[in-house]
């Protein structure tokens, strides 16, 4: 925090709205005070030990993380104390100190499910075994746990309601989308374009289950099965699966055509999005993301820029018609169906982005999700 775009929205917003906010978080790269006040939001963060894409690493990262959280959600009872606890996963664990406050200080929990774990774990591994079963009963025990929950899309609150056992008057649908009035389109940059090509871009974490080796092999179909060496890649972000990524990119012939930026700073990141053709979003078609809104998306359509995706559920209902939709993980599609704007008159990837732009405008920016954070938060107080 302040890094995490939804969150320091969720806080900032509830800030204004009159309740006194905390917020318990890792120490990031940008971001390595202990403790500090921004916006009048108390910022506590606790460090975690290196990154390890493996059982072990997961275990031993959730132990520090929970340790930690503990620690030091009994100080700002201490120092400042509090009345609702918010939760956020994954891992779908915190529910753990959540139940402490909640027997011990009286506090009533919020569980803000960005993601489905269960499904994650299996779009991750390709797999399910013990730990997707393990994950299914700490997500039961999460929303047992939780007063009200708060979803980022409508089949997040189907799954509350179904299989999480929630009341439908117990469970909010807050979406995750940027704030106009500080996420604004730029002019284009022609430092980060070449001469005579075109620009596809792609924002995002970068971990297994992602699927930019879809995305890779899209673009060795563009550049070398199709001869269109006119067209580069662009990809920001940071992620666990970056080397494996990299080396991907260098087997396929790619080097050349894409771009490996790492995370950038804000100003920088929608100045290159602002300076692509194109945004892509190679989320595959898994029960997890299928049901599951990208962050990119929403971003990709503040920015007004046209998206090339696959054909999932909750990415056609944010979308739209701003973008194109790839049959479910065919790379080749997806391949056609980036080359299909990019050949097309920029009269038509203009319009794309602006019916994009509308509904974010219209529909689904921040300034709509607050009132419904803070209408969430009036039912807590209506619990008694």
């Amino acid at each position: 925090m302040p890094f995490d775009r939804r969150v320091w929205l969720e806080a900032t917003t509830l800030r204004k709205a009159g309740w006194q906010v905390s917020v318990i978080c890792p120490i990031g790269k940008e971001w390595t005070a202990r403790h500090e006040v921004i916006d009048e939001v108390a910022v506590y963060r606790h460090p975690l030990p290196p990154e390890i894409s493996s059982v072990v690493g997961y275990l031993r990262e959730y132990a520090h993380a929970l340790f930690h959280q503990w620690r030091l959600a009994r100080r700002i009872h201490r120092e400042r104390g509090f009345d609702v606890v918010h939760i956020c996963n994954p891992p779908d664990l915190m529910f753990l100190v959540a139940l402490w406050c909640k027997l011990f200080y009286g506090s009533r929990v919020v569980f803000d499910q960005h993601d489905l774990c269960p499904e994650m774990y299996e779009a991750k591994y390709n797999r399910r075994g013990f730990f997707y079963h393990a994950q299914r009963w700490a997500e039961r025990l999460t929303y047992a746990c939780a007063d009200i929950v708060i979803s980022t899309n409508q089949s997040y609150r189907e799954v509350a309601i179904q299989r999480g056992r929630k009341a439908d008057s117990n469970v909010f649908v807050v979406r995750s989308a940027p704030n106009l009035e500080t996420f604004k389109p730029v002019g284009p940059n022609s430092r980060f374009r070449q001469e005579g090509c075109s620009q596809i871009a792609y924002l995002g974490v970068m971990g297994e289950q992602e699927g930019i080796d879809h995305l890779l092999r899209s673009a060795k179909h563009v550049v070398h099965d199709l001869g269109r060496q006119d067209v580069r890649f662009v990809l920001i972000g940071d992620g666990p699966a970056v080397p494996d990524l990299k080396k991907l990119c260098t087997e396929l012939g790619l080097d050349e055509f894409v771009t490996f930026t790492g995370r950038l700073p804000d100003s920088e990141m929608i100045e290159r999005l602002c300076s692509a053709d194109v945004c892509v979003d190679p989320g595959p078609k898994t029960p997890f993301y299928d049901k599951s809104t990208m962050n990119k998306i929403m971003e990709y359509m503040a920015l007004s820029k046209p998206i090339v995706q696959f054909d999932l559920l909750e990415g056609r209902r944010s979308a739209g018609d701003a973008s194109l939709y790839a049959q479910a993980n065919d790379e080749i599609d997806f391949a056609d169906r980036i080359l299909e704007l990019v050949d097309s008159p920029p009269q038509r990837r203009e319009e794309m982005g602006k019916l994009g732009f509308h509904r974010m405008q219209s529909q689904l920016e921040w300034r709509h999700q607050g009132e419904k954070l803070v209408e969430a938060y009036q039912s807590l107080k209506d619990l008694g």
